[in-house]
């Protein structure tokens, strides 16, 4: 069995959610069956401009082959086409703009998946937002594996997507909250696939105190690890971790783990560390007394499950469904809506070694069961087993585009009101 894993950037050094993914799953699927890993010359997911040479080259042991972006963003033309898209009655045609418009544009990548369909039994695409998504499933229906990594966004209102979700074999969800929301925006209670996640190669002896030597860091601190950024609400962790602090003076500090897009605060109590590797970030969080996840819009979060192997509590903005759902379901992590729950949720569990710990454990025992990587291999293994079971005959035909006048009609509602009728809330146990 030969599988291409089809992925909008990758390298060893980039380290985005979705791609990151990406290269897990690539890498321990190369340890059951043939893996190549089909991308883009990017690496920068604002402008996805060509940085990187196209050609094969070995990542990790896997192949990689990589194909030009025909064009780099044009940010200005992609915010205003966002805007059309999203808060105004629309055209499809006016979606298919907005979708080459994001990027990355790699008509070379689409053409390969296209006319070498046969030398791969499955196309394995991440995620399912971009360019190379829905133009590849389109290209390999019949082999098209979907890892959606879908956020509660606008973008989940567009109406191109939908005829993608029942189009392919099967979806590979991240949570139970993700596959909710795409069932519905598809408009089918059943799609194909299973809630699998991602695992993570947590080291067996993380060494704390190498961590606390090296950075300094002696007292107890909460850890926040990925890009600091507004859209994964660190504006609003700054703005309520400083005013924690003002009422209690001394004790915890608040430590940064990651790239800043965000300006950091200059405080005392608030340290940036930049980018580490992960050696350094698994000491790290390994010497933190609690990780904090304030993303308001998430498919699943890595590092709060990477946080719950080591055995670490979590706090979680609770006004992300998928976020609010895992600390319900693990039964280890707390998870707030305002300044006040943050406030007392942090306090609580920077104070009782009781409840952190019962957290602790309760959140290593969750990741063991769920997202071990045994576990998400098998979940992979048996979707292709299963699927090759069935042959091509029972795959699903994507359904095509309208014709030329249809496409062109103004009749497409804003996606954020289609998002706005979409059920929301936590999956509960």
């Amino acid at each position: 069995m030969k599988v291409a894993v089809v992925v909008q950037r990758y390298g060893a050094d980039i380290n985005g959610g979705a791609e990151l993914h990406a290269r897990y799953i690539a890498e321990h699927l190369a340890r059951h069956t043939e893996v190549e890993v089909l991308t883009t010359c990017a690496r920068d997911y604002v402008t996805w401009r060509n940085e990187l040479p196209a050609g094969v080259e070995k990542i990790g042991g896997v192949t990689v082959r990589r194909f030009p972006v025909a064009r780099a963003r044009d940010v200005h033309d992609f915010g205003r086409r966002s805007t059309a898209v999203f808060t105004r009655t629309h055209s499809l045609s006016d979606e298919l703009a907005w979708l080459e418009s994001e990027g990355p544009t790699s008509h070379a990548l689409v053409k390969h998946v296209a006319s070498a369909a046969d030398a791969y039994d499955w196309f394995v695409f991440f995620s399912y937002r971009y360019y190379h998504a829905f133009h590849g499933v389109r290209a390999a229906a019949s082999r098209a594996v979907l890892v959606p990594t879908a956020e509660r966004d606008a973008a989940i209102g567009l109406a191109i997507f939908p005829p993608i979700f029942r189009g392919v074999r099967a979806l590979m969800f991240n949570s139970f909250e993700e596959r909710a929301m795409i069932q519905h925006v598809a408009g089918a209670g059943d799609l194909p696939g299973v809630v699998v996640g991602v695992g993570s190669d947590i080291p067996a002896r993380p060494e704390p105190d190498r961590f606390r030597q090296q950075s300094g860091i002696t007292g107890p601190f909460a850890i926040y690890v990925g890009r600091i950024d507004e859209n994964k609400g660190c504006k609003e962790l700054f703005e309520y971790f400083r005013r924690y602090a003002r009422t209690m003076p001394g004790g915890l500090q608040l430590v940064l783990v990651g790239t800043a897009i965000l300006p950091v605060p200059a405080d005392p109590r608030i340290r940036h560390l930049g980018f580490l590797s992960d050696t350094e970030k698994f000491d790290a969080m390994a010497a933190a007394d609690v990780l904090i996840m304030p993303s308001y819009y998430e498919s699943l979060s890595m590092v709060a499950l990477e946080a719950w192997g080591m055995g670490k509590p979590v706090l979680a903005n609770g006004r992300c469904d998928v976020l609010k759902g895992q600390c319900l379901r693990s039964n280890a992590g707390l998870y707030y809506e305002s300044y006040a729950e943050f406030a007392d949720a942090l306090y609580s569990i920077a104070s009782s070694a009781s409840l952190s710990q019962g957290l602790g454990r309760n959140g290593r025992a969750y990741f063991e069961r769920h997202y071990a990587w045994p576990v998400i291999e098998r979940k992979y293994l048996d979707v292709f087993s299963q699927l090759s079971a069935r042959g091509a005959s029972a795959a699903p035909a994507v359904e095509p585009l309208p014709g030329f006048f249809a496409r062109r009609a103004r009749t497409v509602p804003a996606a954020e009101d289609v998002l706005g009728r979409v059920p929301a809330g936590a999956v509960k146990p």
